[in-house]
């Protein structure tokens, strides 16, 4: 069963997968600081690179254990 967690943006590292509300998955490549905020960049399923920023306390949906992805 695939277990998601909350976890805060300053406790998201590389290769951590984020879980939207719609169940997409996204890779997490670089994890950095900008300013007062963190700088979350990933890849989609579909190998499309974005990024966010988001302050330190923000809440994010990350899946725990092998991605249902891999092959």
């Amino acid at each position: 069963m695939e277990v998601i967690e909350l976890r805060q943006t300053r406790h998201l590292q590389v290769g951590d997968t984020l879980v939207s509300a719609s169940g997409r998955e996204y890779e997490i490549t670089k994890v950095a600081r900008v300013g007062r905020g963190i700088r979350v960049h990933y890849l989609n399923a579909d190998g499309v690179a974005g990024r966010f920023t988001a302050a330190p306390d923000a809440i994010s949906r990350v899946r725990v254990g092998p991605s249902s992805q891999a092959a």
